[in-house]
């Protein structure tokens, strides 16, 4: 291991001395988006090529979408990786059934085509993999892009928007590797650090008004985000949409998923040279990045811990015609929801079988991520306030799918202007409590759920998750209710035949559908039930994901499948 930092060590001057140009993705705009994930690599070090995960013509990452506010979309996701995958779309309010959570499959040589109206205000948001247990490995190893959301609102607005000029989309990671030069998307060794893929990374930017979308795509870091010499800059925007007014500030946190739109007015600089940094040292031991906790050994042994490190050299140069001089006054106009909307406070605990590990499992509510569990069954049109409370030693960067949301408080204390816009992911301290307000509106599913998480991308995969519906309430159109309970297997069904045991229930028969996520039914017949066993020929059935649905007695219940 002293070998490893030592190497480490001396490649620190590469972190410091930038000299590749950095690659802006292409964009695709439009209504209909084709992207095909696939299998590729990429000269990262010296030596054996590093396997990747990408779309379209790119070997690491994937192209910009480019996305209208009331625009209808399909999005044709091609699976052509040699393993099962899925595409979320990070931060997008979207129908469950388009979400691209764990229980959407995309099947190796298969296309996912969902389609949704773009109902987000315009905003900075991202796509990746989503597969349970898998997530880390296909999104480190490139299989992400970003999503630009444009609205007539902001159109109005005098802001720098011509993509790669003026607006610069920043992706961020730090990486680490094995003695093989490949990803390991576990544990805080990492040293290596990408803007939009590209190591020792530099580019060329005009002296004016310049906007930047950061995003921290990595896998556990925290950026503690600023300039050289503590140059201010202005937060124009947080995870879902723009804030009412800039707001002045030398740092904008982000935790892995997070987001921020920035101004940095570079006027009467050309010819200067200054550095994307992450003042790391100013973080409190337990985020991760920060200082190691004592006692921790090798665990978070990079040498980037606890350090102000460079993580892009922008070389000032000339204006570009017509440029952006100034920053607005105001921006758009934002309004919370207020506390006494709320219809219920949800409280959850993060906890660890080891209070001081860093590495986990860790648990929400004491429990670990069930695909067959609903954790909180939501009715439509609900305000609630989400009460987060980290028992644990390590920050956790807390995202919620369907909902954009506002953070009320920290530990009681009001949140910084910075953080008041519309947010999907919130670090939590050490020993912190958080809360935030939401509103679940526009859908509603009885058997498709949304995701809640950690964005530490192994803690998602080792069941730092949890699940929930969203189901219609008085107001709108009343679904069966699911009374009965079942357990079928084997699940994913890789036999000709499903078993399927009713729960306390004695019936001769029941009604058997399967039907796919956009209701094509595929089989329905009535089966004899011997000692509570229902067999169900699947043989005709093809690959993919179902719902399974048995009606027996006075009973239904409903279960989710998936034949391989």
């Amino acid at each position: 291991m002293k070998k490893i930092i030592a190497l480490i060590l001396g490649l620190l001057p590469i972190l410091v001395f930038a000299q590749n140009q950095i690659v802006f993705p292409d964009t695709l705009s439009g209504t209909s988006f084709n992207l095909n994930m696939h299998s590729d690599s990429v000269q990262f070090l010296p030596g054996t090529k590093t396997f990747t995960n990408a779309f379209n013509q790119y070997s690491y990452l994937g192209p910009t979408l480019i996305l209208n506010k009331g625009d209808v979309v399909t999005m044709n996701v091609t699976d052509n990786l040699s393993d099962t995958t899925t595409v979320h779309w990070h931060g997008l309010h979207v129908p469950a059934m388009a979400d691209g959570g764990p229980h959407t499959f995309i099947l190796a040589g298969n296309t996912w085509s969902p389609q949704f109206t773009v109902m987000n205000h315009a905003a900075t948001f991202w796509y990746h993999p989503h597969t349970h247990m898998k997530t880390g490995e296909q999104a480190m190893r490139g299989a992400a892009g970003l999503i630009i959301v444009r609205d007539s609102a902001e159109a109005t607005l005098n802001l720098p928007r011509r993509y790669g000029v003026d607006d610069f989309p920043i992706v961020v990671q730090s990486q680490q590797f094995d003695s093989l030069n490949q990803v390991l998307w576990r544990g805080m060794q990492d040293s290596i650090l990408l803007v939009n893929g590209t190591e020792n990374p530099m580019t060329s930017i005009p002296s004016q008004v310049v906007r930047m979308r950061l995003l921290n795509a990595s896998q556990e870091r925290n950026f503690n985000f600023g300039f050289t010499g503590n140059k201010s800059f202005y937060v124009i925007g947080n995870d879902g949409g723009l804030l009412n007014a800039p707001v002045s500030v030398t740092r904008i946190r982000l935790s892995p998923g997070e987001r921020a739109e920035i101004l940095v007015d570079l006027s009467g600089m050309s010819g200067q040279t200054i550095y994307l940094m992450s003042y790391a040292s100013e973080f409190p031991v337990g985020v991760q990045g920060g200082t190691p906790m004592p006692g921790m050994g090798t665990t978070m042994a990079s040498p980037i811990n606890g350090i102000d490190f460079n993580i892009l050299q922008l070389n000032i140069g000339a204006q570009t015609l017509s440029p952006i001089l100034t920053v607005p006054t105001s921006l758009v106009t934002v309004t919370p929801w207020l506390s006494s909307q709320s219809n219920i406070t949800r409280n959850i605990t993060i906890s660890a079988q080891n209070m001081m590990s860093m590495d986990g499992p860790f648990y929400f509510n004491n429990l670990l991520f069930d695909m067959n569990r609903i954790d909180y069954t939501i009715p439509l049109n609900n305000i609630e306030i989400w009460s987060l409370t980290n028992q644990t030693m390590v920050a956790h960067p807390f995202h919620i799918h369907d909902v954009q949301f506002f953070v009320l408080d920290r530990d009681g204390i009001t949140v910084q202007p910075q953080e008041s816009g519309y947010k999907d992911v919130v670090m939590i301290a050490p020993q912190e409590t958080v809360r935030f307000i939401t509103k679940f509106e526009d859908f509603a599913d009885a058997s498709m759920p949304y995701m809640y998480h950690c964005h530490i991308l192994m803690h998602e995969d080792d069941g730092m998750m949890g699940q929930f519906v969203v189901v219609p309430n008085s107001t709108g159109v009343i679904e069966p209710k699911v009374t009965g309970n079942i357990s079928v297997y084997p699940n994913p069904i890789s036999a000709n035949e499903l078993t399927v045991t009713l729960e306390n229930s004695i019936v001769t028969n029941a009604t058997v559908s399967i039907s796919n996520i956009i209701g094509q039914e595929f089989i329905h017949s009535t089966s004899i039930v011997e000692s509570n066993l229902i067999k169900i020929d699947v043989s005709t059935l093809p690959a993919g994901n179902y719902f399974l649905k048995i009606v027996f007695g006075n009973q239904t219940a409903i279960a989710k499948i998936f034949k391989q």
